[in-house]
């Protein structure tokens, strides 16, 4: 069957060039075959050059869609990477025994009674937040006024040695003083003679 007519169809044409050398025309014109023939051949040709055409079209678009599955690939392991960076991370913050855990608080209560009232909030999280600072002010205030009583005990120490000083002072002058009046009466005393006794003699026996 003579498929000819349809010129997109690679094996009707070879079907058409196998054809013309069968015995169907061995009493056909030559010249008139030749011209089919290059006329086939031809078209063939045309075939070959789209097929190849369309090869390096499929090819461009294979390589283009590699490209972008690469990219996603590529992509998709960096989110993955960063996924399991991140589950690290928090599973470190979930271990993580931050040091306010041991610090001793106020108690809720006296929170609520002695902090400001806009730091009592229903947010947990930001209740102990405003606890911890809450805490710090208090520590901050309760250390200033320890130095300050510290500075005040200082002075007091340092005004109660001065004052040590000048009894220490005054009591060497004084033990000074009362043993120079000792000495002095000690002189008077051997200086002064002793009064007589001014008793009548006792007097002589009568004779029996």
């Amino acid at each position: 069957m003579d498929t000819y007519e349809d010129p997109n169809v690679p094996d009707a044409v070879i079907e058409n060039l196998q054809d013309l050398v069968s015995t169907n025309y061995l009493g056909t014109d030559t010249a008139a075959m030749h011209i089919r023939a290059s006329a086939l051949v031809a078209r063939l040709k045309a075939l070959n050059r789209n097929a190849n055409a369309a090869t390096r079209v499929h090819k461009q678009a294979t390589a283009e869609a590699r490209q972008e599955m690469d990219q996603t690939h590529l992509g998709l392991q960096n989110l993955l990477y960063e996924k399991r960076h991140l589950e690290r991370e928090i599973e470190k913050c979930r271990q993580f025994a931050s040091i306010y855990q041991d610090v001793p608080l106020y108690s809720l209560d006296q929170f609520k009674e002695l902090a400001p009232p806009e730091a009592v909030v229903d947010d947990e999280h930001q209740l102990m937040l405003n606890r911890l600072s809450f805490e710090l002010a208090e520590r901050q205030r309760l250390d200033l006024k320890k130095r300050n009583l510290a500075a005040q005990k200082e002075e007091l120490l340092k005004e109660s040695k001065e004052k040590q000083v000048t009894y220490d002072n005054v009591k060497s002058q004084v033990d000074k003083l009362m043993k120079m009046a000792a000495e002095i009466k000690k002189t008077v005393d051997d200086l002064v003679l002793p009064i007589p006794s001014s008793s009548p003699p006792p007097s002589s026996p009568v004779p029996s």
